[in-house]
């Protein structure tokens, strides 16, 4: 089932559950039909990669998705997380805004 999420890829997030918590990292990638994310240095798991060729067998670090629940908008000029409400704009375009302050955070996409 694919969900509308309200996090986008390049927003900065803070996992706020689970082995990660308190980590700050930016989203790489959204995957809507399992609603999770991949944040960037968050939840990296080694996998070992078989020689392939003259390429020489190695150890690689790769992120791993998280649930969308595990993680929030991170501000990081107030140091605090952000919970996300939608408001259309007298022109009839619609914008995430931080529901605390108010204030706009974005252009929202779709």
């Amino acid at each position: 089932m694919k969900t509308k999420l309200k996090l986008h890829r390049d927003d900065v997030v803070v996992v706020i559950a689970g082995k990660f918590k308190g980590r700050v990292g930016k989203i790489v990638r959204v995957l809507p039909e399992d609603g999770r994310v991949v944040v960037e240095g968050v939840a990296l798991q080694k996998r070992h990669m078989k020689a392939q060729g003259d390429q020489a067998g190695r150890i690689i670090e790769k992120e791993r998705p998280l649930h969308i629940s595990n993680v929030a908008l991170w501000n990081a000029d107030e140091s605090r997380r952000v919970k996300i409400g939608y408001k259309t704009q007298e022109d009839g375009t619609k914008v995430r805004v931080d529901k605390k302050t108010g204030s706009t955070l974005d252009q929202a996409k779709g």
